[in-house]
């Protein structure tokens, strides 16, 4: 590469800044020598847990998030956390060992609604009774079921979707999709892609593998699918061999060597990824490798989704259900929304339109719904959000998606019956 080309991905490249939803935090930058390439096993070893937090997480002493599952990754466990609106306690309570969140209105009553996703699902940062779905439970005067789970991908949404089913079925699905749940399809390990979190075990989790140039769609288990395999987590050459070729690995090493002194590394790490994808990827004045890979990255994402929602279609036909997506939105892509008009995901909202999907765009709703206003998008925002939803914001969620799930409902709900 000639001395201009370094000096120019040198200068221009930027870092990844993904979104998780308020429980991570993205993997930016590490203690590494800036004249030296970062390769795979060395980001590996930079992110290793010990055994000793292995074994505190399993035995429930610390990390107490989450807790352990060979299926999913993780489930969550019954919290107490000051985590929310005016530095309140939020208290966290599930149904059983892996059941819903606790339903409180109208639990008595026969349910035929479940709500499977992400944090936003779960309602992460309000307690138990200020949920959106404990909201339209008592507005519908019937009880609605709570399956989300904070750092959740469209894929394992999914799979709990058709367990849950099996378990405790319902004719109505909500399915709720945030926006980084679409890169956490491709996640063997998230711990590859944020930092280490003080509340929450980065376990292994099942993945999707995908080739964009093939265009081979391919579901993969759970890399650690014991207890005692959680300890690889802890062996820099067992991790290696578990994720030294992982996708979204390959895609961090592009932006780590391309926000350190090594521009050569971050080219190299791109375009064997790109030739791979069959991508054209161009670097040049108004294109950084940093850009590339993020694009890459999002096509990868989004044709994961687009194919889980072919399987999601496929399993609401055979088993005679219907279905009502929810589009969730941090407030910083709300905001740049608002001001450019643009949005990444717009392949997804094609691919529910071709379903025939019914679906809520929260981040329209939002804006829609600021116009109403005298404030500033930010302004605006910050009465709903505190990272998630505040309790205004679950209530603003519920009233959004009420009028679509009405029209699938048959008979209508108590409130809304002749």
């Amino acid at each position: 590469m000639s001395t201009n080309r370094r000096d120019f991905l040198r200068n221009s490249s930027g870092i990844l800044l993904g979104l998780s939803a308020g429980l991570h935090l993205p993997v930016i930058s590490m203690k590494d020598d800036h004249n030296k390439p970062v390769d795979a096993r060395q980001y590996l070893s930079e992110i290793l847990y010990t055994r000793q937090e292995v074994d505190e997480w399993l035995a429930g002493s610390a990390f107490p998030f989450s807790k352990y599952h060979s299926g999913y990754g993780w489930l969550l466990n019954n919290a107490r956390f000051r985590d929310g609106i005016d530095n309140s306690w939020s208290i966290y309570t599930y149904m059983g060992e892996n059941g819903p969140r606790l339903i409180g209105n109208y639990h008595d009553v026969p349910c035929r609604i479940n709500t499977y996703g992400n944090s936003f699902t779960q309602c992460h940062q309000v307690s138990d009774h200020e949920t959106w779905q404990e909201i339209l439970a008592a507005h519908l005067q019937e009880p609605v079921r709570n399956f989300g789970v904070g750092g959740w991908s469209v894929y394992q949404a999914y799979l709990r979707m058709r367990d849950e089913e099996e378990r405790t079925p319902a004719e109505y699905i909500v399915f709720n999709v945030y926006e980084d749940d679409h890169k956490r399809n491709l996640d063997a390990w998230r711990n590859i892609r944020v930092r280490k979190h003080p509340q929450h075990i980065e376990a292994p989790l099942p993945y999707i593998k995908v080739n964009l140039k093939d265009g081979t769609f391919s579901e993969q288990k759970n890399p650690c699918p014991t207890r005692e395999s959680l300890y690889d987590l802890c062996d820099p050459d067992k991790a290696f061999y578990l994720f030294g070729n992982d996708f979204a690995l390959r895609i961090m090493l592009a932006h780590r060597n391309a926000e350190s002194e090594n521009p050569d590394a971050a080219y190299d790490d791109l375009m064997t990824l790109s030739r791979t994808h069959g991508i054209d990827t161009r670097i040049d004045e108004s294109r950084t490798v940093a850009a590339e890979a993020e694009k890459l990255h999002s096509q990868a994402a989004l044709f994961s989704s687009q194919k889980i929602l072919k399987k999601i279609a496929d399993y609401i036909t055979s088993n005679n259900k219907k279905i009502l997506f929810v589009l969730s939105y941090s407030p910083k892509t709300i905001a740049q929304f608002y001001e450019t008009g643009i949005r990444s995901d717009q392949p997804f909202i094609e691919s529910l339109i071709s379903h025939g999907f019914p679906y809520i765009d929260l981040m329209a709703a939002h804006i829609e719904d600021a116009k109403k206003f005298d404030l500033g998008i930010k302004d605006y925002l910050s009465q709903y959000f505190i990272g998630h939803y505040n309790p205004r914001g679950n209530f603003f969620c519920a009233f959004a998606l009420k009028d679509k799930l009405l029209e699938l409902l048959d008979p209508k709900p108590a409130a809304y019956r002749e």
